[in-house]
């Protein structure tokens, strides 16, 4: 039988070795990454997840507390009045303009249209996966049978390129 305190070392000089084998484990920990950047700040924009403004885009202007915003859209881009929110209730997304605290909507317009921003998360998947969602949602049932009969066609044509 072989001492605890010798099986301890055995462990440990095979695991060194093998830890510099793959020379990826001692890269991975050298290389650091910030863990999050979505931060709740003026000029942060975020979609609304919940209540009458629901899958609209708005901008944070203030922050009240720290579970409460003032969000404002503004109202001429995206139909969100600027009012308070709970911030539960956002979905926070990369983009950032640069405002100040409390804003006014014009300065707010002008940091956009600078920017595109709009134009930005539009071109997104995430912004393109809920203009899809709110197409399917509209769909009265003459489209969705088209759907289904285009699909039916599809499948089909695929089935006899890989037959052949």
């Amino acid at each position: 039988r072989r001492p605890v305190a010798v099986l301890a070392q055995v462990c440990t000089v095979n695991l060194s070795a093998v830890l510099n084998e793959h020379s990826s484990f001692g890269s991975m920990a050298s290389q650091t990454k910030p863990m999050y950047t979505r931060f709740v700040q003026p000029g942060r924009l975020a979609l609304i997840t919940y209540g009458p403004c629901e899958g609209k885009m708005c901008t944070i202007i203030d922050i009240v507390d720290q579970k409460r915003v003032v969000v404002d859209g503004p109202e001429s881009l995206t139909g969100v009045k600027r009012h308070l929110m709970p911030v539960s209730r956002l979905s926070l997304t990369d983009f950032r303009v640069d405002i100040q605290r409390g804003a006014r909507e014009k300065t707010l317009k002008t940091a956009l249209a600078k920017d595109d921003t709009m134009k930005k998360w539009s071109e997104t998947a995430w912004a393109k996966k809920i203009a899809a969602q709110k197409v399917r949602s509209e769909m009265n049932d003459f489209d969705r049978y088209k759907l289904m009969m285009a699909k039916k066609r599809r499948a089909k044509a695929v089935k006899k390129t890989i037959k052949k």
